[in-house]
Order: C-alpha cells, then sequence, then structure tokens
C-alpha cells in the first residue's frame, strides 16, 4: 500500500493536524493507499508557497522557451512512469487496466507535452491597430500570468484532470495549488512526486488531497489565490462561483452534462451502435460528456435498441485490474446506490427496462462496486432519467420524428457540454452540428478531443475553454500599455481639455 503526503513548497510533508485517509479499490474494497488529508490550515501552507514562488519568482519571469524546456524534461520523466501510474489509476479509480494503459493515461500526458510547447509559441507582446484618437501614441498588449491558480479537480478522470489543470497553468507562468477528490487523490499525488525531481522550482506545484468543505473552500475563499478552475458538478460549480464572487477571482468551469447522441436515419449502424456504446459506458459512464441520451430515428428505433441490448450483453464486466475486462466498478458505494436509485426512479416513470439493472455479485465480483451496463427504452425527454446526470452506465434511447424534432429534443436540457451525430452524409452531419448548443460535436465518432482543440461547455455546463490556445489564454490577463508620442505638454490632449 502507498503512502502519500501533501506536497508543500517543493516538500512531502504530514498535514498539520496529523490526519490521514485511507482510498480503496473500488473492484475489491481494498486499501490502496494512505494518503494525508489537507485543511484548512494546510491550504494556508500551500497558497503562501505558491504566493511566494509567484511574487519573487523565477518561474513567472522566465522565458516561455525556458519554461517550456523544464516542462519538456518533465514530460520525459513522466513517460518513463506511464506503467505505474496507469496501474495506480485502475487500482484508485476503478479505470480498466486497458483503459489506463492505452488511453487515459499516454492521452493526458500528451496534453502535457503539447501544452508545454503551445505555450511558448504565444503572442505575449501583441501590437495594437494604430489609431491616432486622441493623439498619436505607442499601444501594445501585454499577456501576463495571473499568479496563483487553484485547480479544483473530480474523482473519476483524476490523472486527466490533474495534468488539464497543472500543464497550462504553468506552462504560461503561474503558480498553482491542485486539490484531488478524496476518493482518488493516488495519481495526483504521483505526480507530485514525479515533478519534485524536476527542474520545476519548490512552491510552482503543490498538491493538496482534501475534502471540499473544508480544504475546497479554503482555497476558492482565500485572497491570495488570482483563479480558480474546477471541474466537477453543476451544483458545486455554482457554489464555487458564489464563494470566488468574494474576492472577484477569474473562475473557469468545466462542469456536468447529459449529451444527446443523435443518429440520423442513414447512419452506418455498424458503426454508429459501437460508437455509441463507447460514448456511454466509456468507465461505467462515469464521464460528464457521457451521451447519455441516444437519439434514435422512429424507422431505425427497434433495430437500434435491440442492436445496443445485444452488443451491452457482450460486454465484460470485470475487474479493473484485469486487462480484459471491458468495464470495471463504479467508484463507491454512494455511486453505486445513485445509480440503483434512478434506474429505480425510471422505471417508476414508465420507461422500458431493456437490458441490466442490477448489481453484479458472481465471478467474484461481490467485493466491488459492479453495476450491469443498463439501457431504457420508451423514454420521454422530460424524464428523470433524460434530463439529470446519473454519472453511471444508464443509456436513455428517445425515438424522434425528424431531424427538427431532434435537434429539439437535443437542446431541451440544462446541460450543453459534448454530443454528437452519426451519419453517413457529412454535411448534412455538420448542419444538424451547428444547432446542437453544446461546446464539442463529435461527427462518428466520440470522447475523443484534441489538446488543441478548446474543450468547455455551454449553458449550465460550464464557463470558459480549456485546451489549445483558448484553453492557455484563459490563464493569462491582459494589460494594455499606451505610450504617448506627443513630444510638448501644449499638444497634450489633457492639456486642452482642463486648460493647464
Amino acid at each position: 500500500m502507498r503512502e502519500f503526503k501533501r506536497f508543500i513548497g517543493g516538500e512531502f510533508v504530514d498535514a498539520e493536524d496529523g490526519e490521514t485517509f485511507e482510498t480503496t479499490n473500488p473492484s475489491t474494497g481494498e486499501a490502496v493507499a494512505t494518503v494525508a488529508r489537507g485543511g484548512a490550515a494546510d491550504v494556508e501552507r500551500a497558497v503562501g508557497a505558491a504566493r511566494k514562488a509567484f511574487d519573487e519568482g523565477p518561474w513567472p519571469g522566465m522565458k516561455p522557451s525556458e519554461r517550456t524546456k523544464v516542462m519538456l524534461d518533465a514530460f520525459e520523466r513522466i513517460k518513463d512512469r506511464e506503467g505505474e501510474i496507469a496501474e495506480l489509476e485502475a487500482a484508485d479509480a476503478g479505470h480498466t487496466m486497458r483503459m489506463a494503459n492505452l488511453f487515459t493515461i499516454p492521452y493526458s500526458n500528451e496534453y502535457w507535452r503539447h501544452l508545454a510547447e503551445l505555450a511558448q509559441r504565444l503572442e505575449y507582446h501583441e501590437p495594437v491597430e494604430d489609431y491616432a484618437f486622441p493623439t498619436p501614441a505607442w499601444d501594445f498588449v501585454l499577456r501576463e500570468p495571473f499568479g496563483v491558480c487553484v485547480g479544483i479537480i473530480p474523482w473519476n478522470v483524476p490523472y486527466m484532470m490533474a495534468i488539464w489543470k497543472l500543464a497550462p497553468a504553468l506552462a504560461t507562468g503561474n503558480t498553482a495549488v491542485l486539490k484531488p477528490a478524496t476518493y482518488t487523490p493516488a495519481t495526483a499525488c504521483a505526480l507530485a512526486e514525479i515533478l519534485a525531481e524536476t527542474d520545476i522550482p519548490p512552491g510552482v506545484v503543490n498538491v493538496v488531497p482534501g475534502s471540499g468543505a473544508s480544504a475546497g473552500e479554503a482555497l476558492v475563499t482565500d485572497p491570495r489565490v488570482d483563479k480558480v478552475a474546477f471541474t466537477g458538478s453543476t451544483e458545486i460549480g455554482r457554489r464555487i462561483m458564489q464563494l470566488a464572487s468574494g474576492t472577484v477571482k477569474k473562475v473557469t468551469l468545466e462542469l456536468g452534462g447529459k449529451s444527446a447522441n443523435i443518429l440520423l436515419d442513414d447512419a452506418d449502424l455498424d458503426i454508429a451502435i459501437p460508437g455509441s456504446t463507447w460514448a456511454m459506458y466509456m468507465h461505467q459512464g462515469q464521464i460528464c460528456h457521457a451521451g447519455t441520451r441516444l437519439l434514435a430515428p422512429a424507422a431505425l428505433y427497434d433495430e437500434v435498441t435491440a442492436r445496443l441490448v445485444e452488443t451491452v450483453e457482450g460486454l465484460k464486466i470485470g475487474s479493473a485490474m484485469d486487462f480484459e475486462s471491458d468495464l470495471g466498478p463504479l467508484i463507491n458505494e454512494t455511486q453505486f446506490d445513485t445509480v440503483d436509485r434512478y434506474v429505480q426512479v425510471g422505471q417508476d416513470e414508465g420507461a422500458k427496462l431493456l437490458t441490466g439493472g442490477h448489481r453484479i455479485t458472481e465471478d467474484g465480483l461481490d467485493a466491488g462496486y459492479f453495476y450491469e451496463p443498463t439501457i431504457f427504452g420508451e423514454v420521454s425527454n422530460d424524464m428523470k432519467i433524460a434530463q439529470e446526470e446519473i454519472f453511471g452506465p444508464v443509456l436513455s434511447v428517445i425515438r424522434y420524428e425528424s431531424v427538427e424534432d431532434a435537434i429539439r429534443l437535443a437542446n431541451d436540457s440544462i446541460y450543453g457540454l459534448g454530443g454528437a451525430v452519426w451519419s453517413r452524409d457529412i454535411p448534412r452531419a455538420l448542419e444538424v452540428a451547428k444547432r446542437v448548443r453544446t461546446g464539442t460535436v463529435w461527427i462518428n465518432d466520440y470522447h475523443l478531443v484534441s489538446p488543441a482543440a478548446p474543450f468547455g461547455g455551454y449553458k449550465q455546463s460550464g464557463i470558459g475553454r480549456e485546451h489549445g490556445h483558448w484553453g492557455l489564454q484563459e490563464y493569462l490577463q491582459t494589460k494594455y500599455v499606451r505610450v504617448d508620442q506627443v513630444p510638448t505638454r501644449e499638444q497634450k490632449f489633457w492639456y486642452q481639455v482642463i486648460g493647464l
């Protein structure tokens, strides 16, 4: 079993009050790691270290190319530990070993590399269009780091979220305090161990696992913090906005979703059916932009549901530590109970349970939180299972009569994070994609996003964007500098205005 301390000011230290907590393997219920529990006092120390590292440097004052070099050296160390991190992610967060090794860990590391390289190509000194009003001047814009940036990340893809918060903050010259979720802090703590061996200066990266009520709220309300980036539920996002407003912090939020996955009547079902299965059941549906609402044309509805059921029932559910498992467990009993409750709600609302809906206990899985991949048919879009984020393996299949109807249904949600359109006619699919009010639309694909492209939500799915130059700009302030070009006092505009 691993032991992780807080990482503050370049040192691994115990919590101020000495408290620790254990994380458990959701496949087995066994302990994975003992972790120092951060609270308000630990946050005070971590923010102080980040503030000092920013105010006294050298990190924010380095040339972008110098920061990039340090981060790329760190990338090589991170790459060397991919296998170890993947195994830890599977044990702590319930990612299947296949998903962790082939997707979430190497995919996350690519974001670190790309954003580190991109940051040195940004325009940090930008001329302003010559505009000699009211008098001639040399005008330009500086882009400068915000300062101390806080990243608060969820439990579902903890390593990826740690990278998504740390890489852009560091690459643009900020210092950072990262708060992993208490359910799954292990890989973020392991990342801190790797970064401690690099040339990133002490205090630039700080990692404090702890609860939202203590560590999280202390971070968001600390006046020394300049920016907060949060990924998690819409409910908690609202709370963070309220808390951050007290000191008018910059806030970016990536929140919940209830994404519509639209099958047009000319979709290639040989691709769209397995693709929709991937869209829904990646990580047991514990993904914010999962395709939880499948919109199927009435003429194909029966075929679509039959083929979905056949595909889903062929998936192998097993321990996350087994490379042969297609799906693993839910994260814990709390999430398991939430999923089970929604399955009952769906039946009470009149939806038809087509498959799944029960706990899996056979084949030695009784100690974990394994839930059958579940499909509901005959779902109306106003049902709770179609409107509320379940965050588990529950798919709602909704019948539509026309493309206009499909677009209306897709947009009938408080969320707007992801979605997809499946069609053999790409121009037609593009027209539908343009009308769906969501931050990301895949066409004949799902889940894959580029580190060079923006990611974020419409409506109550968030504020701001991550990745690419759009994401990096979220970590930079814009300063306008005006150098007056009028040589004498009498020619100054203000001299004439006030009569000096």
